[in-house]
């Protein structure tokens, strides 16, 4: 049984998951809708910390420093190309 501070936890990220996912789906312009990602990307990893300390599990932790890292290159590499710099 999960304790009620992680459930009203991941209810809080759940809120703000989905505010990013309007971001994305009605941002005007694209660098709002990459905004929208990362932000998404954070908050996934946030769950991901909070499932693991709800279930006292490390793997979860471990796989969303992984996941971070790789959003981070991800946003990056999207960052390079919006601004002209992969072709």
């Amino acid at each position: 049984m999960i304790a009620p501070e992680f459930f009203y936890a991941a209810v809080i990220v759940m809120i703000g998951a989905f505010l990013a996912l309007l971001r994305v789906l009605l941002g005007p312009s694209v660098p709002d809708r990459v905004v929208g990602v990362d932000t998404l990307n954070t908050l996934i990893v946030a769950g991901m910390v909070l499932l693991g300390a709800a279930y006292d599990r490390t793997i979860y932790i471990d796989i969303a420093i992984v996941y971070a890292l790789l959003s981070y290159v991800g946003t990056l590499a999207i960052a390079k190309y919006l601004q002209g710099g992969l072709e």
